[in-house]
């Protein structure tokens, strides 16, 4: 994970993204891994108030490599076929964390969720006013995707955290794109494949009961 201390670009995000689906609206593990590491630049040059959820990713891409590049890599090339795999090879803890904690399944569910939370938050910063208090707009971000994910203790230490958030116009500063109206413009043009992404996983994990893997 040595690149995810790179400068952070939403264009390179935007491009790994436009990537993941193919033509039968499957999910290509190769590029969705790969903007995940472009987005977990951007929580890092935003301080320490994202760690707590950097980290988690961090180690969830790893998981991801490694069953990407492992002996049984043929079936971890989409998010279809990993699932059709796991499912099939009875791979997945269904009801209680047991014999597959590191399932594919239940690591891109941690993802997927992470995903749905940074997608609102983003959109809440593309469409907001320039004097919006992204604090609100992340709370609201977190309160309506993670937060119920996370216990009580989490979520109190994560609200108070996000009163140290930077202003909307450094946010967008963070893009590397240029102006904070060039910013908003590219999340204009990158959000609707990454909630595309979003939806076309949710689905697939809801057909297959797999939504509240332990």
């Amino acid at each position: 994970m040595d690149d995810s201390e790179s400068e952070f670009s939403l264009k390179v995000v935007l491009v790994h993204f436009k990537q993941c689906l193919n033509e039968k609206e499957e999910v290509l593990l190769e590029h969705y891994l790969t903007g995940w590491k472009g987005l977990i630049r951007f929580l890092d040059h935003l301080g320490t108030v994202f760690s707590f959820i950097s980290k988690d990713v961090a180690a969830k891409l790893q998981i991801m490599e490694r069953l990407c590049t492992g002996p049984q890599r043929d079936h971890y090339s989409s998010l279809q076929s990993m699932v059709a795999y796991e499912t099939s090879n009875k791979l997945v803890d269904l009801e209680r964390r047991s014999r597959h904690p590191d399932s594919g399944c239940r690591t891109v569910l941690r993802l997927h969720r992470a995903l749905r939370w940074l997608q609102l938050f983003l959109e809440g910063l593309r469409t907001s006013p320039e004097d919006a208090r992204t604090s609100e707009l992340c709370a609201s971000s977190y309160s309506a995707s993670l937060a119920a994910y996370h216990p009580w203790i989490i979520r109190q230490a994560v609200t108070v955290a996000f009163y140290t958030l930077p202003t909307r116009k450094v946010f967008l500063e963070t893009m590397n794109v240029g102006s904070s109206e060039q910013a908003v413009e590219m999340l204009g043009e990158a959000l609707p494949f990454i909630e595309q992404v979003y939806n076309v996983s949710q689905k697939l994990y809801a057909d297959h009961a797999l939504l509240d893997l332990p």
